[in-house]
């Protein structure tokens, strides 16, 4: 039976993995209250909607008139 010469280091282990591994960029789909590109099971930033209800409140952006 095969047995190693000696002990692999982290670093040469996880270096050999890390050939396999790439990031990949999040999915975006369309919220479908406010049409803005959001994470897909996630609330929507602009809005707060999530699946049809309100669950976070979010800052209405006004003009302040001088």
């Amino acid at each position: 039976m095969a047995v190693p010469k000696g002990k692999i280091s982290k670093a040469r282990r996880n270096s050999r993995n890390s050939a396999n591994f790439k990031a990949s960029a999040p999915t975006l789909v369309e919220c479908p209250h406010c049409h803005e590109k959001k994470q897909a099971h996630k609330v929507c930033p602009k809005c707060g909607m999530y699946d049809g209800k309100k669950v976070v409140e979010t800052e209405k952006k006004t003009k302040k008139a001088e």
